[in-house]
């Protein structure tokens, strides 16, 4: 069998847009760290209305409109037809990159974003952070050290369970373990610089809109460490 080929592969970070809302701060905030584009099906009309041009869009295109699919190359279109996954899945699966930076999956429909979450766990080899309206959003990886200011609200919400470490958070983890349906760690504070360590993969890290550049600087740092795919 010949090995999995993914259809974006890019040893730089890539922005990945999905249907949601999609702020035109969003844009500025995430172009001084990635200026490739894919998007997951009906994304693509956001890249293009910010003037930018998806190498590839993924996705089932049920919510590709007539007039965005025209105006887009073929070669870029890649129909993935199976319904048994998200738009977000099919393009996590298929695009390897060191970051990938989700624009337009948070603040949605409920259920929508639930499931992205889910894939978030599902998918802890990928390294993705998720940045929205309010929040910036990403799975834990092994080890994270964030230069948080005292009082920025650190929430973690488990997708499995797991266990962690902690310095610098007002309410420490140590010798916790949390679990989808028992104890979960939503609205913790920074006392300062935060290090978290965590057992397993599972961990939501929920933080302030405006920690994204210390968030992606923590992730993107050599001492975090990466998750196993699973199998």
């Amino acid at each position: 069998m010949a090995p999995f080929q993914p259809i974006v592969s890019s040893p730089d970070p890539i922005v990945l847009v999905g249907g949601g809302e999609v702020l035109s701060q969003d844009f500025e905030a995430v172009r001084p760290h990635a200026n490739r584009f894919v998007a997951a099906d009906s994304g693509a009309a956001a890249v293009l209305a910010y003037g930018h041009s998806p190498e590839a869009v993924i996705g089932d295109f049920d919510s590709l409109n007539v007039a965005t699919r025209a105006a887009l190359p073929a070669e870029t279109l890649h129909h993935i037809a199976e319904q048994d996954s998200t738009d977000f899945d099919k393009c996590l699966r298929n695009v390897a990159a060191p970051l990938i930076l989700g624009l337009g999956f948070l603040g949605a429909r409920v259920d929508h974003q639930l499931s992205v979450f889910n894939r978030l766990a599902a998918r802890p080899d990928k390294r993705c952070v998720l940045l929205g309206r309010d929040d910036v959003v990403c799975l834990a990886p092994p080890n994270l050290t964030l230069d948080l200011a005292a009082g920025t609200r650190v929430s973690l919400f488990p997708m499995a369970p797991v266990a962690g470490r902690s310095t610098g958070l007002r309410w420490p983890i140590d010798g916790l373990e949390f679990t989808p349906d028992g104890r979960v760690g939503t609205s913790n504070e920074a006392t300062g610089p935060v290090h978290l360590e965590t057992d397993t993969p599972g961990l939501l890290l929920i933080l302030p809109r405006d920690a994204l550049i210390p968030l992606l600087r923590a992730v993107q740092s050599a001492g975090c460490g990466t998750w196993s795919a699973r199998a």
